[in-house]
C-alpha cells in the first residue's frame, strides 16, 4: 500500500512537472529561460538599495517557484520596467493623552513599480501594468531604522503580485 501511494504522488508531480506548471499554480506554458532587467529608481525619494533588493526578488521569485532557467537577456518570459514610486505618507492619527494635540500613530511606505512583461511565445499574456504594495510602521520609529525589513517586505510581496499576474492560472 504504502509503495503505491509512493508511486501515485511521484506520478502526479511528474504529470505536473511535464505540463509547464510551477508549484504556485503558475502556467510558463512552453517557456523554458525568463530574463529580468535591471529596475532603476525614478522615484522622487530614491531609496539606494531598492532596485537591486526588488530586481533580485523578482528573479529570485520565477527561479524558486517555477522551472525556468534565468538567462541574462532574451528569456522566453521577460521583465522590464522601473521603480516610480517611494513614499511615506502618516496614517493613523491619534489625539495627545495631555490634551495638546496629537500625532500619527503610524507610517505608511508604499512602493510602486511599472511593469513591461513580455512573453515571446504567447504575445497576448504580455502586459504593462503598475504594482503597488505597502507597509505600516510606528510612526516613533526613523525610516532609516525600518526601511530593511520593510523594503524586504514589501519587495517580496511585490515579486508574488508580479508572479501571480503574470504565469497565475486562476
Amino acid at each position: 500500500m504504502r509503495k503505491f501511494i509512493a508511486l501515485s504522488i511521484f506520478a502526479i508531480l511528474t504529470a505536473c512537472g511535464s505540463g509547464g506548471y510551477s508549484f504556485t499554480g503558475g502556467d510558463v506554458g512552453n517557456a523554458k529561460t525568463i530574463s529580468v532587467d535591471f529596475f532603476p529608481n525614478y522615484a522622487p525619494i530614491v531609496e539606494p538599495t531598492l532596485s537591486q533588493t526588488f530586481t533580485e526578488a523578482l528573479r529570485d521569485i520565477f527561479v524558486r517557484q517555477t522551472s525556468l532557467e534565468l538567462v541574462e537577456r532574451g528569456g522566453d518570459l521577460h521583465f522590464e520596467g522601473t521603480i516610480t514610486g517611494y513614499d511615506v505618507k502618516p496614517i493613523n492619527a491619534q489625539s495627545g493623552s495631555d490634551n495638546i494635540g496629537g500625532g500619527t500613530a503610524a507610517n505608511r511606505l508604499t512602493i510602486t513599480v511599472n511593469v513591461i512583461y513580455t512573453n515571446k511565445l504567447e504575445e497576448k499574456k504580455s502586459f504593462e501594468q503598475n504594482f503597488s504594495r505597502f507597509a505600516d510602521f510606528d510612526a516613533n520609529v526613523d525610516l532609516s531604522q525600518a526601511s530593511a525589513t520593510l523594503i524586504e517586505q514589501i519587495t517580496t510581496e511585490l515579486a508574488e503580485n508580479i508572479l501571480n499576474q503574470s504565469i497565475g492560472s486562476w
